[in-house]
């Protein structure tokens, strides 16, 4: 079973004492009397406003995943692209995000938090832009938490003069880039008053999850990260339970699927898509939609390279399903997809899926038959052999699968470890601070 994750704990709790033993007899009295009285409703805590800019260059694994976690825990979050009169963004590595609105529609706006991803050119346009700096210049005069990843930290926030006596932190390859004035540290996530910096995309699913605890405590942080998957040991080197061994070597340019659909979970998608074109595959992402943008299971909207009906007749070394229900619904429901991976299986050519969709769109199309596999938790029930469901990632011969957001990116280093071996698959994982 998946270990419950670790939270970084920064706050304080403190408790009341008890009402006294009168008022507690008073209370029960008064209930009683007005027991048929209609009760008012319990008043909801106020939802946290959150701003994420994204621009061209921008990493997508870190937006995603900043975009995704703190939607999980309620917040508001308003994704907006700084590139002038255009919201759809090139981020890094080829991914196509489409923004919720313009950073200038929002520089009145006022935000409990805004969280910067990195890449670059992306942390670079953030520094340039005149709108956001003021913005996050008055945000953080005003106490509020603010935070960065990745180059951000250095290029932007430190550029601003926003880290000057604080400790902070960044990408290994930006940390001669933090002025003189601020403490640098190699934390994965780091903590000085309203300020939270870190590292990389490795670290982005731990930064998220402090993110949480700082803005509704570490009740919600425990709740938001317990179902992710989250590692129980952040930084520890990868590992992969392989049966059937075979293998992969499929040339220097391998040609992937990936399709997404509405209701496709983001993080997964994006964490697959962005590692292995670091890793030089050639990465095609299918829309099952009528239109190139889909909506992602948090909101998050994606910009596929093609439609599915436009990759039918081509040849894949590798096809891979990201998780999340309403994608992994879309998937079994689409005849033209199956067909394609039953064509893929029977060929004995490469396929897999995470989350949701080994369960959901594998297992009833008998993809999964005479095969050793996972999904998420939650649904193990759904695969007919889970003697190995509780590995994060399993590989059986020409099938890889895995259980959630917190293992994609295990998942995606196995999939460049079989394709390219394991020195390159840590060396990826080494500059994405995963390891």
């Amino acid at each position: 079973m998946a270990t419950r994750p670790p939270v970084f704990s920064t706050l304080t709790t403190s408790f009341s004492p008890s009402p006294p033993l009168l008022l507690r007899r008073l209370k029960t009295l008064t209930r009683a009397v007005a027991s048929s009285a209609p009760q008012p409703m319990a008043s909801s805590p106020p939802t946290k406003k959150v701003l994420v800019p994204i621009a061209n260059g921008s990493e997508p694994m870190e937006a995603a995943i900043i975009i995704d976690v703190l939607r999980r825990a309620g917040a508001d979050v308003a994704v907006a692209s700084v590139e002038p009169g255009a919201t759809q963004v090139a981020a890094s590595w080829g991914v196509k995000l489409a923004a919720d609105a313009l950073l200038a529609d929002l520089a009145e706006a006022d935000f409990d938090l805004i969280s910067l991803p990195g890449g670059m050119p992306g942390a670079s346009t953030f520094r340039d832009c005149k709108v956001l700096e003021n913005m996050v210049k008055k945000h953080a005069e005003k106490g509020k938490l603010y935070a960065a990843v990745c180059a951000a930290p250095a290029v932007a926030l430190g550029a601003w003069g926003l880290l000057n006596g604080l400790k902070a932190t960044c990408h290994p390859s930006c940390m001669n880039k933090l002025p003189s004035e601020v403490q640098a540290v190699e934390s994965r996530v780091q903590i000085d008053g309203n300020c939270v910096t870190s590292r990389g995309p490795g670290t982005t699913m731990e930064y998220s999850v402090v993110l949480v605890e700082q803005l509704y405590g570490k009740e919600k942080a425990d709740e938001v990260a317990r179902p992710m998957v989250m590692r129980p040991q952040h930084g520890a080197e990868f590992s992969v339970k392989e049966l059937n061994s075979i293998s992969w070597n499929v040339g220097e340019n391998p040609q992937i699927l990936v399709p997404i659909a509405n209701g496709t979970e983001e993080m997964e998608a994006i964490m697959i898509i962005d590692i292995l074109r670091r890793a030089k595959a050639n990465v095609v992402v299918a829309s099952l939609e009528g239109t190139l943008e889909i909506v992602a299971s948090r909101n998050v909207k994606m910009v596929a390279d093609v439609l599915l009906d436009d990759v039918l007749k081509q040849q894949y070394d590798l096809i891979l399903l990201p998780g999340g229900l309403g994608g992994a619904q879309a998937y079994t429901k689409s005849d033209k997809l199956v067909g394609l991976i039953k064509k893929q299986a029977e060929a004995n050519k490469l396929y897999g899926a995470i989350c949701a969709s080994p369960a959901i769109a594998l297992e009833p199309h008998g993809l999964l038959k005479g095969k050793k596999a996972t999904s998420y938790p939650a649904m193990w029930s759904k695969l007919a052999d889970q003697s190995e469901c509780e590995n994060r990632v399993v590989v059986d011969g020409n099938l890889i699968t895995s259980q959630g957001p917190g293992t994609s990116m295990e998942f995606s280093l196995a999939i460049v470890e079989k394709l390219f071996g394991r020195e390159r698959a840590l060396e990826l994982a080494k500059a994405m601070v995963f390891v």
